[in-house]
């Protein structure tokens, strides 16, 4: 059927602020859902209040509105701009609780507005956890037993007949926000109780416990003829009981037979059509007993989530894109492949590869914080990795994380098993370590319930390493090298295991020919030719990367989100592409982070998605021989492979060097003129301790090359002092730590300027709110500046200058005052 002709103006709700659980992939789908409703001629209006993303740019929506996602806000734009629809799909659990907010309280019904892609009944149908499970008895399917508790009474009740432990799950949250297992009764208050609080309904799911379970996600797209095809399965290799955004997880589902898998799409399929999603994606949740096959529903989503995300970057399918459309009438057969350009969207994709995605967390940032892993999650983002098979997969993702994976070799053998046990960031680690030391696949299967054919090809991992132990790097032939990278191993992990070092493996594979071939995204199994250009690298023969003699630039991506480097960088590497393809050059993005804007195939001229680490960078850079390498778009993660990529446009490795090593910077300054707090280099603890007894306290610690000021501490005596040296010690690595008076009562500003290399334009100046002592990015800031003085901000913008002048500056600059 045709688009719908009594819709002229669409408003788009967006997701707000980044927080645990609504990500960068909120962006990514709002994104694609305006670029799709544009191309079909609607007038699209989007209300959003965070200013990090693509989605707020100005050219992505007809009308932008940066204001407060609040019934309050959104409907004086309602008011405003008359729109004829509202689509809530792509705005994560804030937007659809928006969407229902102004439903309920009769805006929606007052100006006349729909609600496309989703409805309120199925939308409270989904969410709401006592009609959810109604409906899928009504259906003849199973969730497992549970009760509504609306009070802690209740619970207790409900845990009187259903028994301990439980699982609480709270009703319209995000990411499990509220829940948790309950082992005992008085956990089961404390979580009931936050629950309560933090459901808009009040009320929360006592469901029985099925931990140890295996866990499986279907991603279901559905359009208005009832054409229902299945996007992707995902399974969870952490088996049910850590939440799905925790969980290392593939697709497609490996440990399926293919009649279970056909009972669970049906099942799938029967789900959104008696849930009552018209169109577009929703994401299925099962529970599959590993013992008799028995399965339980555990939830569903009615809207494009990160898994959405997710299963969009694994297949090549544009689940949001193709929602949008959906929305406004289209049907599957009505909608091309853009992959393909010949199969329609009712085509169910299907992969002859495989991606891991892994968790990334940032608890070095919160000490204090218990790290084990439950219903509620706690991964502010995540990588994917993509392989000809599970090995080769899981070894990307695992050098994807950059630095997140910890190296517990030197943990005591009683210890390594408690970690093995414990769901937490370190499991999969702590799994690898275990078997190198000879734990058995089956202990390691009884200790953590991960189904056994993965536990049997990580071991499969750590034998390819250890079949190196002994071997020298320059006695392994071209083959054998060649082998091990087949079987999963990067670089540094053959590094480790012929002891040298990652850049020497590196080195004389290039020297020994030994290159990736790169393999497209076709979400048709090779069946159809795929006319897009994503890539990943796979150690086979045939290459499928293209060729050209047009001239192209390669853009390094920022990788995992974490604390300090999230959607903003991304932001930047999107336009970077952009700006690259306006000049008719090819614009070439390397990056692995599955939820963002950038790995979306129609950003760039060539995506491979590919680890942003040296090994897997040089491979590129030898395979497209750009006019340059550009790094400083996607924040620390590129900057540190400066001296390793070949040749850089804008600011020069040298100049890097010179802002993130303290000392050069130190030793800039001083050569300039320009004061700075009274400090020192060190490189240990005897030089530090010293420098604290001639400067004084309170101290600031520094460590260079660091993210987000990781390990930077504010110190007023000898003890806070040790311990932040010894951490920024840790750190830095090789390079030194900058100790420095700290100026209390201090005001703080953050000037942003533009240098060519010789003429310098100042952006802005922000001014923070709170005194000096509160990290920038945690700092309240207002623009433009309120109490900055005239000559102040003149001596800042000189300062600034000669900076970007002395330093080479092609591109930004950030000098904070």
């Amino acid at each position: 059927m045709p688009r719908r002709d009594d819709l002229s103006t669409i408003l788009v709700i967006g997701s707000g602020p980044i927080v645990i659980g609504q990500a960068c992939e909120f962006d990514y789908s709002g994104t694609q859902a305006c670029k799709a409703l544009r191309a079909l001629g609607y007038r699209v209006v989007l209300v959003n209040s965070n200013p990090a993303t693509i989605m707020t740019d100005p050219e992505v929506a007809d009308a932008t509105y940066i204001e407060p996602l609040t019934p309050e806000f959104v409907r004086q734009v309602i008011v405003r701009e008359r729109p004829d629809a509202i689509l809530p799909t792509v705005g994560g659990q804030t937007g659809l609780n928006l969407a229902l907010a102004l439903h309920a309280d009769g805006t929606l019904d007052a100006h006349g507005v729909r609600l496309i892609g989703a409805n309120p009944q199925a939308i409270e149908v989904a969410e709401d956890r006592e009609l959810f499970k109604a409906a899928m008895e009504e259906i003849g399917l199973q969730c497992a037993k549970a009760g509504i508790a609306r009070t802690v009474a209740d619970a207790e009740a409900i845990v009187a007949d259903i028994g301990l432990p439980a699982i609480i799950r709270p009703s319209f949250t995000l990411g499990g926000a509220g829940g948790g297992v309950a082992w005992n009764l008085e956990e089961l208050r404390d979580i009931v109780g936050q629950g309560l609080d933090l459901s808009p309904t009040r009320q929360v799911l006592v469901e029985e416990s099925i931990l140890g379970w295996k866990e499986f996600e279907l991603e279901v797209m559905r359009d208005l003829a009832d054409n229902v095809i299945i996007i992707c399965s995902i399974e969870n290799v952490d088996p049910m009981g850590v939440h799905t955004g925790d969980s290392v997880t593939v697709a497609p589902a490996q440990t399926l037979t293919d009649a279970e898998y056909q009972r669970l799409r049906d099942m799938a399929i029967a789900i959104i059509r008696r849930v009552g999603v018209e169109t577009g994606g929703s994401n299925v949740q099962f529970a599959v007993n590993p013992w008799n096959g028995d399965v339980r529903v555990i939830e569903m989503n009615p809207r494009v989530s990160r898994s959405s995300a997710l299963a969009s970057k694994a297949t090549g399918f544009p689940i949001a894109k193709i929602a949008a459309q959906l929305a406004v009438g289209l049907t599957l057969d009505e909608i091309r492949n853009d992959i393909t350009r010949v199969t329609p969207a009712s085509f169910e994709p299907s992969i002859d590869y495989v991606i891991v995605k892994i968790p990334r967390w940032n608890f070095e940032k919160f000490p204090g914080t218990g790290r084990e892993l439950g219903t509620q999650m706690k991964s502010v983002g995540e990588v994917m990795g993509i392989g000809r098979t599970f090995d080769e997969a899981l070894g990307k993702a695992i050098a994807s994380l950059e630095g997140g994976f910890p190296d517990l070799s030197t943990l005591p053998d009683d210890t390594l098993r408690d970690r093995i046990r414990l769901a937490s960031p370190d499991r999969l680690a702590a799994v690898l370590e275990g078997l190198r030391r000879g734990i058995s696949v089956e202990d390691v299967v009884d200790a953590t319930r991960i189904d056994p054919w993965f536990v049997r090809r990580i071991a499969c991992l750590i034998g390819a390493e250890q079949a190196l132990h002994g071997r020298t790097l320059a006695g392994l032939r071209p083959d054998e090298l060649r082998e091990a990278r087949r079987a999963g191993l990067t670089d540094a992990a053959i590094a480790r295991a012929t002891g040298a070092s990652e850049r020497a493996v590196t080195e004389r594979r290039e020297q020994l020919g030994v290159q990736p071939a790169y393999k497209r995204v076709d979400t048709c199994a090779a069946e159809f030719e795929s006319h897009t250009p994503y890539l990943y690298g796979s150690w086979e023969e045939e290459d499928e990367a293209g060729e050209s003699d047009a001239e192209r630039v390669i853009i390094l991506g920022n990788g995992p989100n974490r604390i300090g480097q999230g959607l903003e960088f991304d932001y930047a590497c999107c336009h970077a592409a952009m700006a690259v393809r306006e000049k008719g050059l090819v614009a070439v993005m390397v990056n692995c982070n599955p939820e963002t804007v950038s790995t979306d195939y129609d950003t760039s001229d060539k995506l491979y998605f590919e680890p942003v680490t040296a090994e897997h960078v040089r491979a590129v850079v030898h395979r497209e021989a750009p006019r340059g390498v550009v790094l400083q778009f996607g924040g620390q993660t590129p900057l540190k492979l400066s001296h390793r990529v070949g040749a850089v446009l804008g600011t020069q490795p040298d100049a890097i060097d010179i802002c993130e090593d303290r000392k050069r910077f130190a030793a800039l300054l001083h050569r300039l003129g320009i004061r700075q707090p009274e400090g020192e280099m060190v490189r240990d603890r005897e030089e530090s301790f010293a420098a604290a007894a001639r400067l004084g306290f309170p101290l600031l610690v520094r460590p260079s090359y660091v993210l987000g000021g990781r390990a930077m501490k504010i110190c007023y005596d000898r003890q806070d002092f040790a311990a932040a040296v010894d951490e920024a010690i840790r750190v830095s690595e090789e390079h030194p730590l900058l100790i420095d008076r700290f100026l209390e009562g201090a005001v703080e500003y953050d000037v942003d300027a533009l240098s060519d290399g010789t003429d310098v334009h100042v952006v802005g100046i922000m001014e923070h709110i709170e005194e000096a002592g509160v990290h920038s990015g945690d700092s309240t800031t207002i623009f433009p500046p309120v109490s900055l003085r005239a000559e102040n901000r003149r001596e800042m913008e000189d300062i600034v200058t000669r900076i970007a002048r002395a330093v080479g500056v092609v591109g930004l600059v950030n000098v904070q005052f």
